[in-house]
C-alpha cells in the first residue's frame, strides 16, 4: 500500500548577506519529515529557498507529485510566503492539508489563522515533533485533531482555537533529522571551494533573557543538550556517507554546559576527520574557555559567531542581554589568537538612535575589529518583550520587511532613509577598512577564507539592490565592488 506522502516545502524568500556565503540546510524540517515517517506518512523535501526557483516551479511541484498533506515552517520574514503557499497548494489541489509550524505561528496562531482566506489548516505550535507524528496519526485514522496537545486549527464554527500546550521532548534523539531525503547536491559553503554543507543540533534553546531575541521566547528560557556522542555520531555519518565536509552547529547556544561542550569537543577531536564546523555562541563563553580554545580549532571550528549588538554597556543592560563591552572586545581577540574567523552584528535603529550614535557603533565596531561584521536594523518580533517597548516608533507593519535588513523603527531623530543609509556606509566604511588588512592574516587558510567571505559580501544581492534602492552614488559601488579586486591583486 503506498504511504500517503507529505511535501515540505520552503517558500523562496531571500534576504542578506548569509545567503551570499552558502546554501544552508533546513535541518527543522528533517526533524519534521522524520516525525512524519514515524505516523505512517512518506515525507519529500522539496528546499525551493536554496534552489533559488519561484513560484511558477513550486506550482509545478505540487501539480506533479499531488501530496496529500503540504508542510512549512514560517518565522515573521517568512509568513507571508508562507501563506502564499499555502495559498498555492490549495489552488492546486483543494483537497490537501496544509500544516505550518515555526516561532511566528506558534505565537500569532490566531493571527494566521484568521488573516483573510487563509489556507493554513493546522499550526504545530512550540516545539514540533511529537505533535506533527500525532496530528497525522490522527488524520490517518479518522481521529479527532483536537485531542492532539501542540496544535491550533479552525472549529467546525470557523474560529482559531488552540489545543492545550506540550511539553518539551525529554529525548532529543526521539526523531532523528531524516537526512537521507536530502539533495546534498543543492548545500555548499561557497567561501571552502568544493565543501559540502551540512548542519547539526548539539542542542536546543537558550535560558538568558533578551528582549529581542525570538529563541529565548520559544523555548521558554530553557535549554537542553543531546549527548556529545550522538552529536559526533551524527556529524561522522554526515561526513562517512553523504560527504559532508563544512557543518553548522544550528544551536542557539552550543556552550552552555561547559563539561559537555568540552565532551563533544574532545570526540569530533578523536573522530579524527577533516572537518569544518561553523558555530556560534555568547562571548562570555569564550572568554570562560581560554584555556581551551586550542581544542576549538583542533576540532575543526573556523568561524564563530558572537552576538555582541551593542558597543556600550547601556544598550547591552537595556536588551537584557547579560555581557559586558570588555566581554566582547576580549571574544573578537581570542578568537583571533587562536586561529579562527570571528563575525558579530551591531544593532542600530532604537528609538534614541541620532547620526553621531551610528558614528559611535562604527568607531567601536572598527576598534573590535572582527573579521566580518553586520550592521542591522532591530527588529521587534510582534511577540517579543521589545515590541511593547518600541511599539510607538514601528512604522512598518508588512511583516516580509522583518528581515534585519530592513529599517522597521523610526527612531526621533532620523528617518527610516536616514537609518537605511546609515547601515550601508558602517558596511562601506567598516569593509573598506579590512582591505588593507588581508595580508596580516597569519597563514594562508584565513587568507583564503577572508578573501573569498570579502568577494562574497561585497558582490550580494542585499549590498547591489540596497544601493540601487537608495539611490547612493556610484562612487559607493565601486568602493565596494572593489573589493573582488583587492582580493585577486591580494592572492
Amino acid at each position: 500500500m503506498t504511504r500517503p506522502e507529505l511535501l515540505l516545502i520552503t517558500p523562496p524568500m531571500h534576504c542578506g548577506v548569509v545567503e551570499a556565503a552558502g546554501r544552508w540546510l533546513p535541518l527543522n524540517l528533517l526533524y519534521v519529515a522524520q516525525a512524519a515517517r514515524m505516523s505512517g506518512v512518506e515525507p519529500v523535501l522539496y528546499d525551493a529557498a536554496s534552489s533559488f526557483v519561484g513560484w511558477d516551479e513550486i506550482r509545478e511541484v505540487i501539480r506533479e507529485r499531488r501530496p496529500r498533506f503540504i508542510g512549512s515552517t514560517a518565522i515573521t520574514f517568512t509568513i507571508n510566503g508562507c501563506l502564499e503557499l499555502g495559498r498555492i497548494a490549495k489552488e492546486e489541489l483543494p483537497g490537501t492539508t496544509y500544516v505550518l509550524g515555526g516561532v511566528h505561528p506558534t505565537f500569532m496562531w490566531k493571527e494566521v489563522l484568521e488573516s483573510p482566506g487563509s489556507p493554513v489548516d493546522f499550526i504545530v505550535r512550540s516545539e514540533g515533533e511529537k505533535t506533527t507524528e500525532e496530528l497525522f496519526r490522527a488524520l490517518l485514522s479518522g481521529g479527532d485533531p483536537a485531542s492532539v496537545r501542540g496544535l491550533a486549527f479552525r472549529n467546525g464554527s470557523g474560529e482559531a482555537t488552540a489545543t492545550p500546550p506540550r511539553r518539551f521532548l525529554s529525548d532529543l534523539e526521539e526523531y532523528p533529522a531524516a537526512f537521507d531525503i536530502v539533495d546534498w547536491s543543492d548545500y555548499r559553503y561557497f567561501v571552502i571551494p568544493g565543501s559540502r554543507l551540512g548542519a547539526v543540533a548539539t542542542s536546543r534553546g537558550c535560558n538568558y533573557t533578551c528582549t529581542f531575541c525570538s529563541q529565548q521566547k520559544f523555548w521558554q528560557r530553557t535549554w537542553r543538550g543531546r549527548e556529545p556522542a550522538e552529536v559526533v555520531e551524527e556529524i561522522r555519518c554526515l561526513y562517512d556517507e553523504h560527504g559532508v565536509n563544512v557543518v553548522l552547529l544550528t544551536d542557539e547556544y552550543p556552550t552552555q554546559d561547559a563539561d559537555r561542550w568540552e565532551e563533544f569537543l574532545d570526540r569530533v577531536i578523536a573522530l579524527d576527520r577533516e572537518i569544518y564546523l561553523l558555530m556560534e555562541t555568547r562571548a562570555p563563553d569564550i572568554v570562560r574557555d581560554r584555556a581551551i580554545l586550542s581544542k576549538y580549532r583542533r576540532a575543526g571550528i573556523v568561524h564563530v559567531y558572537v552576538g555582541l549588538e551593542a558597543t556600550d554597556q547601556a544598550t547591552l543592560d537595556r536588551i537584557c542581554k547579560d555581557a559586558s563591552v570588555d566581554e566582547g572586545r576580549e571574544s573578537i581577540e581570542l578568537i583571533r589568537e587562536h586561529g579562527m574567523l570571528s563575525e558579530t552584528s551591531f544593532v542600530l535603529g532604537f528609538p534614541d538612535e541620532t547620526s553621531e550614535s551610528v558614528r559611535r557603533t562604527l568607531a567601536a565596531a572598527q576598534h573590535f575589529n572582527p573579521d566580518m561584521a553586520h550592521f542591522i536594523a532591530i527588529t521587534p518580533w510582534p511577540y517579543s518583550d521589545i515590541y511593547r517597548e518600541v511599539a510607538d516608533h514601528i512604522v512598518v507593519e508588512d511583516y516580509s520587511k522583518y528581515n534585519l535588513i530592513e529599517p522597521i523603527i523610526k527612531p526621533r531623530a532620523m528617518s527610516l532613509r536616514e537609518i537605511d543609509e546609515a547601515m550601508m556606509r558602517c558596511y562601506r566604511d567598516f569593509y573598506r577598512g579590512k582591505m588593507t588588512s588581508f595580508n596580516s592574516y597569519p597563514d594562508e587558510f584565513r587568507r583564503h577564507y577572508m578573501l573569498s567571505s570579502m568577494k562574497l559580501i561585497m558582490k550580494s544581492s542585499f549590498i547591489v539592490e540596497k544601493l540601487g534602492r537608495l539611490g547612493m552614488p556610484a562612487a559607493m559601488s565601486k568602493i565596494l565592488a572593489s573589493a573582488a579586486c583587492t582580493a585577486s591583486v591580494a592572492k
